[in-house]
């Protein structure tokens, strides 16, 4: 499709009239260096082709909350995959062919007694391969210390009110230890099939943030 540039003066728009981001072609840090130096020498010694890093790194990309959303769903139709999915999160998901590495990864089940939530107080540990990448208000200050001082408020800012009657827990995940909160499953989906149910939970009632919705 044409694309015709044209001299704008706009604030924050370059000359050719696009939104102005300065360049981030500065020096490489330490950790980069040595990244690229322990890449090429792998390559070098034959022990991985520079293809398989980029599939690994596609993969990596590949990951959202698609995949978390999958589990849950199973978890809501399949009795003895819940059961085995809380008593382990990690063998659970390797059996529906998820690669989440060596990562211990705990299940918790929202019921109506229980409302779980989890947050990480150090930094952003959160369960990428299942969920992606941590949305920014998940690694934000405010989320990572306020959640466990006052998590009904924190809740309540996202549209969640959980009643006085139902206990809220807070997870601390840590760099060994991460967390997927099983919501509840809502009474207007039951009957639906697990690819249609999947489509019901969202990243943030994986994290406890929100409640399964229907989809629009």
């Amino acid at each position: 499709m044409p694309h015709d540039h044209h001299d704008h003066s706009h604030e924050g728009l370059s000359p050719s009239g696009h939104p102005y981001r300065a360049d981030n072609d500065t020096d490489l840090s330490y950790w980069q260096v040595m990244e690229i130096a322990l890449r090429e020498l792998l390559i070098k010694k034959g022990h991985l082709t520079a293809a398989q890093i980029h599939a690994q790194i596609n993969a990596m990309d590949s990951r959202s909350p698609a995949n978390g959303a999958r589990v849950v769903a199973r978890a809501w139709v399949d009795p003895e995959f819940k059961a085995a999915l809380l008593d382990n999160a990690g063998e659970a998901s390797r059996a529906m062919g998820f690669d989440i590495g060596p990562m211990h990864l705990i299940a918790l089940e929202n019921t109506d007694k229980v409302h779980n939530v989890v947050v990480c107080t150090l930094c952003s540990c959160y369960p990428r391969n299942l969920l992606g990448l941590p949305p920014d208000w998940y690694k934000s200050r405010a989320y990572r210390s306020r959640t466990v001082i006052e998590p009904r408020k924190v809740l309540s800012e996202f549209g969640l009110i959980i009643p006085e009657q139902m206990q809220v827990r807070v997870h601390d995940s840590t760099a060994d230890m991460r967390y997927i909160v099983v919501p509840a499953q809502p009474e207007d989906s039951f009957g639906l099939s697990e690819g249609e149910l999947a489509a019901w939970v969202t990243r943030d009632s994986m994290i406890g943030v929100s409640l399964p919705l229907a989809p629009q």
